[in-house]
């Protein structure tokens, strides 16, 4: 890697903010620019997912200007160095990793994670000087959205033993979760059945893990294939004159499923509308 230049984006950063700057800028604090931030990671992981180099360095360019903003601000009102914080990250990433820096073996990737977590716990009981069960997840931020938190609960339960020892149980588990998922929602009781829908959700989350998969990657793509294929049976209405709105449902179905055709045969009628990428 090159090395880094940040004056560009400082020098027009001191321009905003100056005295002459712009009057949007000079009012935003830390926490206004949180929700900004959020919104270009969420912009970037898309550009990343959809595999175009120029939207890509565009986001990733958003998504650095403002981490400096935030730097800057962050600076001005609790005297926060940027230097000092890369610094920091540095020498952490050097503790957590002595199989690297520190000539520590590591036999297996499960061992590597069982390291990272217990410095990790190490680095907590020294900030806080107490060590209490519950920091097992402490590192779990709250606004984590649901879907991934679920997948990280598990990981660090599963790393502190608290897992089923062998697929078949949790294969159970879900089923037994299915179960009363299928009892609750006869009644009409919302909050039981929210519960439940709930619990089941979490033990699929469960499951994809164990075989590898993310359940927030996976719904992304799940999502990318329903827009793609709804597109483009969209498009095959339009380009027959007929009207969406007045098909019956059996006739959108085959709609749908001429789409789903298309796609299986790599037609390019398929890729030629929707936002979805060959990856998808």
């Amino acid at each position: 890697m090159s090395r880094l230049d940040p004056e560009p984006i400082l020098n027009v950063l001191q321009r905003l903010l100056g005295p002459e700057g712009c009057p949007w800028d000079r009012e935003q604090t830390p926490h206004s620019l949180c929700e900004y931030l959020v919104e270009e990671v969420f912009e970037f992981v898309e550009a990343v997912r959809g595999g175009s180099e120029r939207e890509i360095t565009d986001e990733l360019g958003d998504v650095s200007f403002l981490l400096f903003f935030l730097a800057e601000l962050l600076n001005a009102e609790y005297g926060i160095d940027l230097q000092q914080a890369w610094e920091a990250s540095a020498a952490k990433m050097k503790r957590r990793h002595p199989h690297v820096f520190d000539n520590h073996d590591v036999a297996t990737r499960e061992e590597l994670m069982r390291t990272w977590e217990r410095i990790k716990a190490q680095e907590r009981e020294s900030r806080s000087g107490t060590r209490r069960h519950a920091e097992k997840m402490a590192s779990l931020p709250n606004s984590l959205p649901p879907l991934p938190k679920a997948y990280r609960i598990h990981a660090k339960a599963e790393q502190s033993g608290f897992t089923w020892d062998a697929d078949q149980d949790q294969d159970e588990a879900l089923q037994r979760e299915w179960g009363e998922w299928e009892e609750v929602r006869k009644s009409r009781d919302h909050a039981r059945k929210e519960e439940e829908f709930g619990d089941l959700l979490f033990s699929l989350v469960e499951q994809g893990r164990r075989e590898g998969i993310k359940a927030n990657a996976a719904l992304h793509l799940a999502n990318q294939k329903f827009l793609r294929r709804f597109e483009r049976a969209l498009a095959l209405a339009e380009d027959r004159g007929l009207d969406w709105e007045r098909l019956s449902m059996a006739e959108k179905d085959r709609l749908w499923e001429e789409a789903k055709a298309e796609e299986s045969r790599g037609g390019r009628g398929a890729g030629s509308r929707g936002t979805g990428t060959c990856s998808d």
